[in-house]
């Protein structure tokens, strides 16, 4: 009989852009189709938040033609969570065997310095587990040391929201930092496929990234195939 894992999918609590006035959050399709691969194995997951209580949702991201958007829009236990996320200082990183820390422009801000957050990684990583992150949650890492004192992403092959995606999106001047410059920065090996906005993702042992929300499902899918068929 195939093991149960626990996930926790950890969700930015961030809404403002320094000069916009539309609001920014949650890339709605980043939680929601890797919910949906999770669901296949029907895996127990929570969501948490740097602050807790309801997250954000960006409103770009909601699209009513995204049949999966549709499904678990309607799915009340995910809405109940979403209403009601996990305050990430309250986490307890020893019930859970998967990480994932999904995207949405807000993630820039709340969790690239977030010591909650580091710790939930490190210990959950440490512990035989596997940490994944999509598009701008992969900010989520950058910070992020082990116990030896080494940087997680070190050396690490890694993808991320790209620098030609967010001039595309006309947000480079919005955000705190580029994302690809940054994980540049921390030495790690960073790709990005040759067509934005398609799917793309990056496995370097139990560190599985994805590009861009179309990279969602992918990294899902990966994470359980890490899981369950090694």
């Amino acid at each position: 009989m195939d093991p149960i894992y626990k996930v926790l999918i950890v969700c930015t609590s961030h809404t403002q852009y320094p000069l916009r006035s539309q609001k920014t959050g949650l890339w709605l399709s980043e939680v929601t189709h890797f919910c949906d691969e999770m669901a296949d194995r029907n895996l127990p997951y929570d969501l948490a938040s740097p602050e807790g209580g309801v997250v954000s949702i960006d409103e770009k991201s909601v699209d009513r033609r995204d049949t999966t958007n549709e499904k678990w829009t309607h799915n009340p236990t995910f809405q109940t969570k979403l209403a009601n996320s996990i305050r990430l200082n309250d986490v307890d990183p020893s019930q859970y065997q998967i990480l994932y820390l999904a995207g949405g422009h807000g993630s820039m801000w709340d969790f690239p310095q977030n010591e909650a957050l580091q710790a939930i990684v490190r210990q959950i990583y440490e512990r035989g587990g596997m940490v994944a992150a999509v598009g701008h949650g992969v900010s989520g890492l950058l910070n992020v040391t082990l116990s030896d004192g080494t940087a997680l992403i070190s050396n690490r092959q890694l993808t991320g929201f790209s620098n030609v995606e967010e001039k595309i999106a006309r947000l480079d001047d919005q955000v705190p930092f580029l994302l690809e410059d940054k994980l540049r920065e921390k030495n790690c090996l960073y790709s990005k496929g040759l067509i934005p906005f398609l799917s793309h993702i990056e496995v370097d042992d139990r560190l599985v990234t994805g590009q861009n929300p179309l990279s969602a499902r992918k990294v899902g899918r990966k994470v359980l195939e890490e899981m369950y068929e090694k």
